[in-house]
This record gives C-alpha cells, sequence and structure tokens, in this order.
C-alpha cells in the first residue's frame, strides 16, 4: 500500500523547484559572480593584440615572450571574459611546470595539492587577482570554475568546454607537452606560453616551447606569436635593459667556450 501511495504521490511545484535549484545551485552562484565582473583590458603593443587575436581565432595558441610583456596577464584576461560571454566554455583550467630554479630546490611542500600547488601557480593567481580582486578568485576556484591541474595528473583526461592555460612551456618536455595538447576535448581551447630563454630544464635539448611555435606555425587551428619587441615589455621598461645585460653576457661564454674549442 505505501509502495503505491508512494507510486502515486505527484510532486509539487514547489519540490520541482527546489530540485532544479538544487541541481542548478553552481550555475546560479557562477551567474551572479560573473554579473559582478568586468574585464577591461587594453592591449599597449601590435604584439599583444595579436596574442588576443590569435586566443579568440584558435583552438589552441602558442606563445613565447619576454618578461613583463603580458602574455600570461593577457591569457588569465582572455580566458575569463570567454568564461562570461560564452556559455561552451565552463572553466579555466591552470597547468605549470613545476621544474625548480636552477640550484634552487623547494624541497618538500607541506599540505594537500592544492596548498602544494599555490606558490608554483603564483604566475596564474596573481594575475587573476589583479583582473578580479581575491575574493572572486578563490570563490570562482571552490566553484571549480577555475581548476588547477599537475601535469601528472592531466594524463588520460580529455578536457571538455575548458579554457587551459599552460604557462612555463619552455620547461615542459616534448614528450610531456605532447601529452597536455591532446587532452584538448570538445569545445576547448588551449593557450601554451613561456619564455624559450629562461630554461630551467635538465635537459636544455628536450624543451618543447620553440619546437612547438616552430612546427605548428601556418597550421590549421593554432595560432603562434612572439613578444620579443623592446616595446613588448609593458610590466617595467628596465626588464629589457636586464634582458639586453644578460644576453650579452651569455653571448661572450658562447665565445670564449669557442675559443677554448
Amino acid at each position: 500500500m505505501s509502495q503505491k501511495r508512494r507510486r502515486n504521490k505527484q510532486l509539487s511545484e514547489e519540490d520541482i523547484k527546489e530540485m532544479e535549484t538544487f541541481l542548478n545551485r553552481n550555475n546560479i552562484e557562477e551567474d551572479k559572480l560573473f554579473s559582478t565582473i568586468s574585464i577591461n583590458v587594453k592591449c599597449k603593443t601590435e604584439n599583444q593584440k595579436k596574442l588576443v587575436n590569435s586566443i579568440k581565432q584558435n583552438e589552441i595558441t602558442i606563445c613565447s615572450g619576454l618578461p613583463g610583456s603580458g602574455k600570461t596577464f593577457l591569457s588569465c584576461a582572455e580566458a575569463l571574459k570567454l568564461i562570461k560571454s560564452r556559455p561552451k566554455y565552463k572553466r579555466i583550467v591552470l597547468v605549470k611546470s613545476i621544474v625548480p630554479l636552477k640550484n634552487e630546490e623547494i624541497g618538500h611542500l607541506p599540505g594537500d595539492l592544492k596548498e602544494k600547488m599555490a606558490p608554483i601557480m603564483e604566475s596564474f593567481t596573481d594575475n587573476i587577482r589583479k583582473l578580479i580582486g581575491r575574493s572572486r578568485m578563490e570563490k570562482l576556484m571552490e566553484l571549480g570554475v577555475i581548476e588547477i591541474v599537475p601535469i601528472a595528473f592531466a594524463r588520460g583526461r580529455s578536457i571538455d568546454n575548458s579554457i587551459i592555460l599552460i604557462d612555463e612551456a619552455q620547461n615542459i618536455s616534448m614528450d610531456n607537452i605532447r601529452t597536455l595538447m591532446t587532452r584538448i576535448g570538445n569545445d576547448s581551447k588551449m593557450v601554451i606560453m613561456g619564455d624559450s630563454r629562461q630554461k630551467d630544464i635538465k635537459n636544455k635539448k628536450d624543451s618543447s616551447l620553440e619546437i612547438v611555435l616552430n612546427k605548428f606555425k601556418n597550421v590549421d587551428g593554432f595560432g603562434t606569436v612572439e613578444l620579443r619587441n623592446p616595446e613588448d615589455v609593458v610590466r617595467n621598461k628596465i626588464i629589457k635593459v636586464i634582458e639586453d645585460v644578460f644576453e650579452g653576457i651569455t653571448e661572450s661564454k658562447i665565445l670564449q667556450n669557442g675559443k677554448m674549442n
């Protein structure tokens, strides 16, 4: 009898609304949050415009640029714009090499995966914070709209409906960049970025950034951009001076080694 009663019992409008609210809770919170977010970023150089247009027009964009050229900042800004304006994009997936600087070991980091990755991912989170503020960024992370993925955890996944941002690609090996690039799923975009002059990977010849930048030039669905002009450095002009001095030191070392050989 009780089973029969349960079968005959119809859900009220209130029950249905409650279920819909529960099922769509995250979407409602996301919509409310995005209604408070405004991204107003203007490109300062022609190459920056090329980067932004490439992200808009291509499935995969590969960018190599000087420090301070805005590659990560602009990529984060475009990702947030796309998530806000295009319903097919549901989340931003952040991936970064965790290769430490030369002769600098980070040791054992305490905490869970999120806590371990936090200091490593600051090139992303600092820029997102600048764009939308700390509280909004943390809320998007809590809702799963912004997801941090170590390279090792990307293997075997198909990442759909996402904007995938990959930083420090100069420290990602050819095998690993292949793994990452083939994770792109339906209705997704990917931005691969880095600086080919700042390699900390043990085997420099295995650095993937320059290779994929050259190999995917003029391939349909791919955009390749370089931010190498002095005017591309927008963070602080003294960075370009620093780069030029160290480039001269590197060239001198190469010449000296050549003479010794």
